[in-house]
């Protein structure tokens, strides 16, 4: 198993930043394991970090499920004082996220469930061309390898 590591990351922005989230947790609740990771900006609050979920099991069937959750949390704008001149701390307005889903049949192989993770990849991003498949990496492990993070 790989060790839980920082994850590096850009985002989709017209000019792409890159967050780096690091480990918070690797824990085992019924049958599942789920890793958290979360971005350490000491500006912001830890709530409104950017932060990855992962969870997988298997179900009864003997099909893994690989959940892997982004959350991007959105603050509210502070504009200005009160009469009394106190302003108020900002606060996470919402959070936008993005879930993916893979089920893995117990028969299916590395190969098989990389061709597919590549199709939607591709499908996800528009590429009409041809793109070497990402063959490393948490996603990669997790979804196609079926090796979660310690």
């Amino acid at each position: 198993m790989s060790n839980i590591a920082n994850l590096v990351v850009f985002d989709g922005a017209s000019t792409p930043v890159s967050h780096t989230l690091v480990p918070v947790s690797v824990s085992k609740e019924n049958g599942s394991v789920i890793a958290i990771w979360r971005e350490q900006i000491a500006s912001l609050p830890t709530e409104a970090q950017v932060r990855v979920e992962m969870k997988q099991r298997t179900l009864k069937s003997g099909v893994v499920e690989t959940r892997t959750r982004v959350i991007v949390p959105v603050m509210e704008s502070v504009s200005g004082q009160n009469a009394a001149g106190y302003t108020a701390a900002a606060k996470v307005a919402y959070e936008d996220a993005y879930e993916e889903v893979s089920y893995a049949h117990p028969r299916s192989t590395i190969t098989g469930r990389r061709l597919c993770k590549q199709i939607l990849t591709n499908l996800s991003n528009n590429v009409s061309t041809t793109v070497a498949p990402a063959t490393a990496g948490v996603f990669d492990e997790a979804n196609v390898q079926q090796v979660m993070p310690t």
